[in-house]
């Protein structure tokens, strides 16, 4: 699929500042180094900036201190990756099919399909469930009973909705996805076996999520786990049961959210991390990689945790309570090293 675009339309969907030709036409976005004639550029990070001087792209995302300097075309920014971001769409070459039903389709007399829906070919669409305007489900998609999906959702090829989730307007899922899976609930009998606890709660999604290939959200036991609006979440992610993650928090690939912790507003959980359940961390916490929360965060910031060698666990309980009191010992023993130089 060609994309030609003017400059000036480009600048006026950005609202950025244009230097040059406004007639100029975009056919394609591209890296600084490998951009030619009639693509769009950008630089968001600094240690690309020497690349700018042998650009070849038709203009560059810059800011305003970035284009001082150059002699080109460009469009001024005071945020070049969240305009390389937003324009991105213009260009998306993902194929679009038409509204309809393949016929290898099987949907459910009660279900009901709102305008512009489609799907593709071997989905199933359960019993009672609803799929508002919209909406794509590509092959081998399952919707369980009484599902719903909001207005202008995707849902790639292979995704599989449970029962008895409700997931908000426009969000996107990947394929390989599960959402509402059981949860891992089980109470031991007391012979060395266990007895499933039946998971009758459901998954509650808000509105502008993105979440990515072979992540699974599961049910709840009794109330819904619930993912709040313009959460973003990686690959390979898992969320537990009776879980919450607050509104525009990001999750990145293998974190993890044990059951019924909460997880604030505006966090981000970067690769591994994750909370053991019954916890919560406050908004706008920031978790680095393969950090573990063991305790509720109350306060803003970022955290880490830090590596040992696989001990027995009350050992390493005893030495995680030394590494937090390092920095002490070392200024303790510091100045007794100056009192025995004196």
């Amino acid at each position: 699929m060609s994309h030609d675009y003017s400059l000036g339309e480009i600048a006026t969907h950005l609202e950025a500042q244009l230097r040059g030709d406004p007639e100029a036409r975009i056919t394609g976005l591209n890296s600084l180094k490998n951009a030619c004639q009639g693509q769009l550029a950008f630089l968001s990070n600094a240690k690309y900036a020497s690349q700018l001087v042998h650009c070849k792209a038709e203009a560059v995302i810059l800011t305003s201190a970035q284009a001082a300097s150059y002699t080109g075309s460009c469009l001024i920014m005071s945020n070049p990756y969240f305009g390389y971001a937003k324009i991105s769409a213009w260009f998306d070459n993902a194929p679009k099919q038409s509204a309809g039903v393949h016929p290898s389709a099987v949907v459910h007399p009660s279900a009901r399909l709102k305008d512009g829906v489609f799907l593709g070919p071997n989905v199933v669409v359960e019993a009672g469930a609803v799929l508002n305007a919209g909406c794509r489900v590509e092959a081998n998609c399952f919707i369980g009973a009484r599902s719903i999906l909001g207005a202008e959702c995707s849902l790639a090829a292979n995704v599989t909705i449970y029962h008895d989730v409700i997931i908000g307007d426009h969000v996107r899922i990947h394929s390989g996805a599960v959402i509402g899976a059981d949860g891992f609930g089980f109470a031991p009998n007391g012979t060395g076996s266990y007895q499933k606890i039946h998971q009758i709660g459901g998954v509650q999604i808000g509105n502008n999520v993105e979440i990515g290939a072979c992540t699974t959200i599961d049910r709840g036991a009794l109330e819904n786990t619930k993912v709040g609006n313009g959460v973003i979440i990686d690959n390979h992610v898992q969320i537990a049961h009776n879980a919450e993650v607050g509104d525009n928090t990001a999750m990145a690939a293998y974190s993890g959210v044990a059951g019924s912790s909460i997880v604030g507003a505006n966090c981000t959980l970067a690769g591994f991390a994750g909370l053991v359940g019954h916890i919560s961390i406050c908004d706008n916490v920031v978790l680095t990689g393969r950090a573990l929360a063991t305790k509720s965060i109350t306060q803003p910031g970022v955290y880490s945790s830090s590596v040992s060698p696989l001990l027995p666990n009350l050992e390493w309980r005893k030495n995680s309570v030394r590494i937090s009191q390092l920095d002490s010992m070392a200024r303790r023993i510091k100045e007794l090293e100056k009192r025995e130089k004196q």
